[in-house]
């Protein structure tokens, strides 16, 4: 067959894998992420998918934007969000969720995940095509069959347990892994919730999980494999945590009282 034959045909099957592929923001909050953000992005763009990335950046006093501001001048798909101090990771994914409704069209979907490989950007097609199958929120777990922590010390795995506890009776649902923050949203349950969204750190991971429940969007897991940071410093520090454990008692107490609320008007 000719190549002015072959030529058409190809660019038509191209253009019509574009218009069907589903549109993908990525939201990666950082935060003195040198060493990690560059390679992080370059992995994502091989993807080959219709994406955008959202980079939230809390003025990090590294090259962090730098580095990102050079990529966009190569890639274009890029969109660095500078805020002027730390601000939380919570405040940073709410940020990233209204960035990505004022896309048009707005993206299908909505990924967040962390900036220092401890998600797999290879896992992105695998959350967003059980996403297409109708749930509103994907959650990549590491708790569920076939899920796997590497290289990660006792004393996280303890602390990531006990949160995990403590946020089944905040949030009402039964789930494996609420803390993990490599997931994928529907543009329905991000244009819904957003505006509900106030925590300010990584309560954010138990606060949209719950408004999930509330507003009786869909929830599925799978299995991921995290891995523990190889470049830079955990960010968690010890009044986020503190932050985290207010909120996620303070919602066990809303559903006792929501509880026991209902509980009269049926009596």
């Amino acid at each position: 067959m000719a190549i002015s034959v072959l030529l058409p045909k190809i660019l038509e099957t191209t253009k019509s894998n574009l218009i069907t592929e589903p549109s993908i923001a990525v939201i990666i909050p950082t935060y003195c992420e040198a060493e990690n953000v560059e390679q992080l992005i370059r992995q994502i763009q091989r993807l080959h998918l219709n994406i955008k990335i959202i980079v939230v950046d809390d003025s990090s006093p590294d090259q962090t934007q730098h580095i990102v501001n050079k990529l966009n001048r190569e890639f274009e798909n890029i969109l660095l969000v500078s805020r002027p101090k730390k601000l939380g990771l919570g405040t940073a994914i709410t940020a990233g969720f209204r960035h990505a409704l004022e896309f048009d069209p707005t993206p299908d979907f909505v990924i967040t995940m962390d900036s220092d490989f401890s998600h797999n950007p290879n896992d992105i097609p695998r959350l967003v095509n059980i996403a297409k199958k109708g749930y509103n929120l994907v959650v990549g777990s590491r708790y569920v069959a076939g899920g796997k922590m590497k290289n990660w010390p006792l004393s996280r795995k303890i602390i990531s347990r006990f949160a995990n506890i403590l946020a089944t009776g905040a949030v009402g649902l039964r789930l494996n892994d609420f803390t993990s923050g490599f997931r994928c949203y529907s543009k329905d349950y991000i244009a819904k919730v957003v505006s509900k969204l106030h925590s300010t750190t990584y309560e954010i991971q138990i606060e949209t999980i719950r408004q999930a429940r509330l507003n009786e969007f869909q929830v599925k897991e799978i299995p991921i494999t995290f891995i523990n940071r190889k470049n830079g410093n955990s960010k968690l520090s010890s009044a986020e945590f503190l932050g985290f454990l207010t909120y996620v008692v303070g919602a066990i107490f809303s559903n006792f009282n929501l509880f026991f609320i209902r509980r009269s008007q049926t009596k």
